[in-house]
């Protein structure tokens, strides 16, 4: 009896420590970043063939998924990337930025609600990056440099802080991204007169958002449409700042990116 019982105590342990599918799939990597190690996840197309050019997407995780477990990223859209693995195959990137790092040079109020934030960067000055962009642009530069990338095929999604650093990065490298989809974004408006007149861009936000306030995304949407090939913007009423499970939902979410 203590046998079976402690064999049934390991099996629980074990199923607890046990790597879901999408740690399985996602392979863990480390990158020697110019700003120290950044810790990332590997999507690869099934099959994968490196004589094959395939696109690559780059995704930015949110705040709460900061840290050093090289798991916390994959909460949120590394599942949706799954699912269409075979109909979208492409090169993903998750990377994961430390505990007290953000993607964007952004100064944020969080001591309450609305959450204020402050984006230094724009496209007059010479604002070096964070830390955890640094290491990105690094990173994606590295992945770019592999034969099986199709170069003309690359895109950029993030939410929340992700958002924002996706929004920065289009400005601080405007030649590598196609098109790119921007959840509960913010950022600094005049950024956007950086962006590549050939992209596409998506951005989703909730209505009822007080940790992003919409009007922060309104406003890169407004300047923005001046100065890139397409712009789209939706709005979900009664929605707070989870709107990532709404636009993931979006029939074409990924069908609209990877046909720009």
């Amino acid at each position: 009896m203590r046998i079976l019982v402690m064999t049934v105590l390991w099996m629980a342990v074990a199923s607890v420590f046990a790597a879901t599918p999408v740690q399985s799939t996602f392979l863990a990597r480390s990158f020697d970043g110019p700003s120290g190690e950044l810790k990332y996840r590997l999507l690869l197309p099934e099959n994968f063939d490196p004589m094959q050019k395939y696109p690559l997407v780059l995704f930015l995780h949110g705040a709460g998924e900061r840290g050093d477990d090289n798991k916390a990223q994959l909460t949120h859209g590394a599942e949706l990337f799954l699912a269409k693995r075979q109909q979208f195959p492409a090169v993903v990137l998750f990377p994961q930025a430390p505990e007290n790092d953000y993607w964007a040079v952004v100064e944020a109020g969080r001591s309450s609600l609305p959450f204020s934030f402050s984006f230094p960067y724009t496209s007059s000055n010479n604002v070096p990056p964070t830390n955890a962009m640094n290491n990105v642009m690094a990173l994606t530069s590295h992945m770019m440099s592999k034969p099986f990338i199709y170069t003309d095929r690359m895109y950029g999604i993030g939410l929340s802080m992700g958002g924002m650093g996706t929004l920065e990065l289009l400005a601080r490298q405007p030649d590598w991204f196609s098109a790119a989809i921007a959840i509960c974004p913010g950022a600094n408006p005049a950024i956007s007169e950086q962006y590549s007149s050939d992209l596409a861009l998506r951005i989703y936000h909730g209505a009822e958002d007080q940790i992003v306030v919409p009007e922060l995304s309104e406003q890169v949407a407004e300047k923005a449409k001046n100065h890139i090939a397409l712009l789209e913007r939706k709005v979900y009423p009664g929605t707070d700042h989870n709107s990532w499970d709404k636009a993931f939902a979006e029939p074409d979410f990924l069908a609209w990116l990877m046909a720009q």
